[in-house]
């Protein structure tokens, strides 16, 4: 039995090793720093990759955040919309049947504030009685012909038209003016092509 003496380290032992042995060594640890080093790169570039990752994640977020919200906001304002037609046809019915004063200035009011509370969400009334008819913001459902009005005037509003921060939600549906194709072009001033120049 070995006894062992306290305080004593015991040291390594050295082996002695010849130059080819030497060189396999230094080949082995090369190889070795090599694979380190590749792994080293191979997960700085994963690395860069997952923080890019991350940072387009971070931006694209609160756009789609945005997005969704808006999506979601103009389909509850469209959903509104029919409600504010129907206050509409509600106060036009009761004038026209002589309702009570008072029935209609309260019909009128509850359709103001809903306008209101629109307004202040960015939806505003696409204002098309009287205009030049615009395929943009309106849609016609009826063509007329008046002569003393202007061709492709909007002569009335069938259906209100509304724009949710200057996008177009509901088009307002009119009925234009179509004059005949000779009235047309009496209101529209010629215009000379000079084809020689």
């Amino acid at each position: 039995m070995m006894s062992r003496t306290p305080g004593k380290k015991k040291e390594p032992q050295q082996a002695n090793l010849s130059g080819d042995a030497a060189d396999k060594k230094i080949a082995e640890l090369e190889e070795q720093l090599k694979t380190i080093t590749d792994e080293k790169q191979d997960l700085f570039e994963k690395f860069q990759r997952v923080s890019a990752d991350y940072i387009n994640y971070q931006k694209r977020t609160p756009r789609q955040i945005a997005d969704s919200v808006a999506y979601e906001k103009k389909a509850i304002i469209r959903s509104i919309l029919p409600t504010l037609d129907n206050l509409v046809h509600a106060i036009a019915g009761a004038r026209e049947h002589n309702a009570d004063e008072s029935v209609v200035k309260g019909i009128e009011m509850v359709h103001d504030h809903m306008l209101d509370a629109l307004k202040a969400h960015g939806v505003k009334r696409i204002v098309a009685l009287g205009e030049q008819f615009d395929p943009v913001v309106h849609e016609a459902v009826m063509q007329r012909s008046e002569e003393d009005k202007p061709d492709n005037y909007v002569l009335e509003e069938y259906q209100n038209g509304y724009m949710l921060n200057d996008r177009v939600i509901r088009p307002a549906k009119v009925i234009v003016n179509k004059l005949p194709q000779k009235e047309a072009q009496e209101q529209t001033p010629d215009r000379q092509v000079d084809l020689e120049a």
